[in-house]
């Protein structure tokens, strides 16, 4: 199972394996309060993406588009797989810190790795 969740939210024991996917650490969390089991930096969006989209609905289809385009040549296929397929054993929650909970990159990767457990499967 794959679930995303804001950084800032209360963590539970139904989160399985927490996975930050953001580029820098968030803004006033400590990392106690965060519990993060890994900090995935890679899988996040560059810098210049983030920049670009600046959080702004109107830009999401193009940040959505931008963003998987990162992440087939990001070099991190291999990664992506292994999280799907561990997603199919365990829980793994993305972590972001975002305040839009509609857009922002955990939708768009748990989308990406979701589609890629489905391959897999068949």
């Amino acid at each position: 199972m794959i679930r995303i969740k804001r950084v800032y939210s209360e963590p539970s024991p139904e989160d399985g394996v927490r996975i930050l996917i953001d580029r820098i650490w968030p803004r006033g969390c400590s990392k106690e309060r965060a519990r993060i089991d890994t900090w995935r930096k890679e899988l996040a969006p560059s810098t210049a993406l983030r920049k670009w989209f600046g959080h702004d609905p109107a830009k999401w289809a193009g940040f959505r588009e931008r963003y998987r385009k990162e992440l087939t040549e990001s070099g991190e296929i291999e990664a992506l797989r292994e999280l799907a397929t561990r997603s199919r054993h365990e829980t793994i929650t993305l972590i972001y810190s975002a305040a839009d909970e509609e857009h922002n990159q955990a939708v768009i990767l748990k989308e990406w790795l979701e589609a890629l457990v489905s391959k897999s499967r068949a």
